[in-house]
């Protein structure tokens, strides 16, 4: 493969239709789009600083490098791509892409990242922004740290663990998603969503698990979770706290240690079709 060291690379596709090349020690600065139709790429200890860096790109990998913020719009149309220990300072990072592999990489600003994408492997990554991998399908997460609302919208055949997410309206109108091991705070999780499972995590939610179909929790902690669980359909929740409140779920069988309120106000809801085994209700 050729090699391009320690150059300041500028002006529209400085390196349009690159093949078989490594690039190291460089600066992507002002132009747009340097890499673009690119084939066989590998980039090291360099940084990209303005606009849409890889598009219709493909079998690129990334390491010790940057994208700055004025390198939004970063990663669109791309397949087989790989970024590895990469500080993402841009919005808009990657969008439909067909297969991402993501290690040690921190998005400082990760509004609409990752939407449209398909075959995600992410490990050991933080992101901060709203509409986190929004309609992406076929994702696997390893050790996640979200700050921001309305993540993985749309999503379908997701996998979880060892996460940390701070995220209003998270996994909505998704299908197939397995939580592991992971903290989620934030209000709305989960509505409009089937197939949905939950295995030792911790919840806090206002309004959370509503609207839903198939939801199953194992030995999850509800905390400082009310009017839980409304016209949710097939439930089998096994919960290890106290719920605030649960309010008119349509089937299924919820167990936790008590419940301070239990409302059924709609009376189409059959409140025999669910099973409620409270251990503690005082």
């Amino acid at each position: 493969m050729k090699e391009i060291n320690e150059q300041r690379l500028t002006g529209e596709r400085a390196l349009f239709m690159a093949r078989d090349l490594e690039i190291k020690n460089c600066i992507f600065a002002d132009g747009e789009s340097p890499l673009k139709e690119s084939r066989n790429i590998h980039i090291e200890n360099s940084s990209f600083q303005w606009k849409y860096p890889l598009w219709y790109s493909k079998n690129v990998t990334v390491k010790n490098s940057a994208v700055f913020e004025m390198g939004r719009a970063g990663i669109w149309y791309t397949d087989n791509v790989s970024f590895e220990d990469v500080l993402f300072e841009a919005p808009k990072g990657f969008r439909r892409c067909d297969g991402i592999k993501l290690n040690h990489v921190n998005f400082l600003n990760a509004d609409e990242t990752l939407w449209h994408c398909n075959n995600i492997e992410m490990n050991n990554v933080s992101a901060k922004g709203n509409y986190f991998a929004m309609d992406s399908k076929n994702i696997k997460i390893d050790g996640f740290n979200l700050a921001g609302n309305y993540s993985f919208d749309g999503c379908e055949n997701v996998e979880v663990h060892n996460a940390k997410m701070i995220s209003k309206d998270a996994f909505w109108n998704c299908k197939n998603v397995t939580v592991y091991d992971s903290y989620i705070c934030g209000e709305y999780i989960g509505w409009n969503s089937e197939n949905v499972t939950f295995v030792n995590c911790t919840i806090e939610s206002n309004q959370g698990l509503c609207y839903m179909k198939n939801v199953t929790l194992k030995n999850c902690r509800l905390l400082n979770t009310d009017l839980a669980f409304e016209y949710v359909s097939d439930i089998d929740a096994e919960i290890t706290t106290k719920v605030i409140s649960i309010k008119n779920p349509i089937s299924g069988r919820i167990k936790a240690i008590g419940v301070e309120e239990l409302i059924f106000d709609d009376p189409a809801i059959d409140k025999n079709a669910t099973e409620l085994v409270f251990k503690d209700n005082k």
